[in-house]
């Protein structure tokens, strides 16, 4: 992690810290979300492997000065250290969903985040 940041104490709490995150404008912040080898499908059809490059595309978002509202959030299903969150899109097409692990510290982050699903046909 780049520096000292607040850390997410429960998966539900990675999407409050995102939106706080992305809102101020902190895309290292947000990189640290995820483990090292996490995997964010984004840019739409494509698939970005490891912080490093999460990172990046965090870089390119916060640059055009993009601005995040909190959406509704669904029932966290967990499986030990494991856990699926998601959140309906706000434009009601579609959720967002990512898988969290559990950290040794207690701490939760992301390690699969695809956050454009759509239904099916659009």
């Amino acid at each position: 992690m780049s520096k000292v940041r607040k850390q997410a104490k429960s998966p539900e709490e990675l999407t409050q810290l995102f939106t706080e995150l992305a809102n101020a404008g902190d895309a290292a912040g947000l990189a640290d979300l995820y483990e090292p080898g996490a995997v964010l499908a984004y840019p739409p059809g494509q698939m970005t492997e490891g912080r490093e490059g999460i990172l990046a595309v965090y870089e390119r978002m916060v640059a055009v000065g993009l601005k995040f509202e909190t959406e509704e959030t669904l029932p966290t299903i967990r499986s030990a250290k494991l856990a699926l969150t998601s959140t309906h899109r706000r434009d009601g097409i579609g959720v967002r969903v990512q898988v969290a692990r559990q950290q040794r510290d207690g701490s939760w982050l992301r390690v699969i985040d695809r956050p454009e699903t759509a239904p099916a046909g659009n």
